[in-house]
Order: structure tokens, then C-alpha cells, then sequence
């Protein structure tokens, strides 16, 4: 081999190697552009997902005070239930003459535990509406006898 076969065989060798070069650094390039795009998308996911946490703490505060709130709402409401209850069962018990036999008791009391044992919304409402009606009708009752009472001291 001769010297100048020797330097065309050795520049073809770096202008290969100065090409492979040249590709491998535009490749590079390309995957740091892709790698700051990526950097950038995981910033973006990462204040997303700050920003649903917030809103997940948010939600469960809110969800806390509801709770909070029905158990209040619902806790006044049976002890409003509990005074009217009590007040009936005086009245009833202040009517009656009549002596109250063991099982009749176990009756009043089952009936008082279950009433007090009730904490969905719609028995408490339909027990509302239930109390509603007869005070209504005892009412109808005193007014009745109220008017016959006035008509008595106008005669």
C-alpha cells in the first residue's frame, strides 16, 4: 500500500467519522429539546396536581362542615322530637285512668326507643307531619269548645 492510498483510505475515515459526528450531535440536540419539553410538562402536571389537592382539601373541609351541620340539624331535631314525645307521653299518661299493664309498658318503651332511633330525614319529616296533623285536629277541639264557651257567656 502505497502512502497516498494510505491518506485517501484515512480521509475517508474521518470524513465517516466527522458525519457520524454531526448526526450524533443533532441527535443529542433533538433530546435535550425533548427533555426540556418533558421538564415542562412535568411542571405543568406538577402545579395541576397541587392545585387538585388544594381542591381535594377544599372538598373534604366542606364535606366535614356538612357532616357536621347534619349532625347538628339532625341532633336538634330528635331533641325537639324527644320534648314533644315527652309531652305527649305526659299528656296521654295525665288522660288516662286507667292502670298500664307490664306488656303495654314494654310497648311504650319499644315505641319510645324506636322513635328515638330514627335518624333518617323522611321518618323524621313524616313524624313531623304526623304530630302536625293531630295537633291540628286538638286544636279544632279547643277551638270548638272556645266557641261554645263564648256562645255560652253571650246568651
Amino acid at each position: 500500500m502505497t502512502n497516498a492510498e494510505t491518506i485517501s483510505k484515512l480521509n475517508e475515515a474521518l470524513s465517516t467519522l466527522i458525519k457520524a459526528y454531526e448526526e450524533l450531535q443533532e441527535e443529542n440536540t433533538g433530546l435535550k429539546n425533548r427533555i426540556n419539553e418533558l421538564e415542562d410538562e412535568v411542571l405543568e402536571l406538577e402545579a395541576t396536581k397541587e392545585d387538585l389537592e388544594k381542591n381535594v382539601d377544599e372538598l373534604k373541609n366542606h364535606t366535614q362542615e356538612d357532616r357536621s351541620n347534619i349532625s347538628s340539624m339532625l341532633g336538634k331535631i330528635e331533641s325537639i322530637l324527644n320534648r314533644k314525645i315527652g309531652d305527649n307521653n305526659s299528656s296521654t299518661s295525665l288522660t288516662k285512668n286507667e292502670p298500664i299493664s307490664l306488656e303495654e309498658e314494654k310497648e311504650e318503651k319499644k315505641e319510645d326507643s324506636n322513635i328515638l332511633n330514627t335518624n333518617s330525614f323522611e321518618n323524621v319529616l313524616q313524624q313531623k307531619e304526623e304530630e302536625k296533623k293531630e295537633d291540628s285536629s286538638s286544636n279544632k277541639i279547643d277551638l270548638n269548645r272556645m266557641a261554645s264557651l263564648l256562645n255560652g257567656f253571650n246568651h
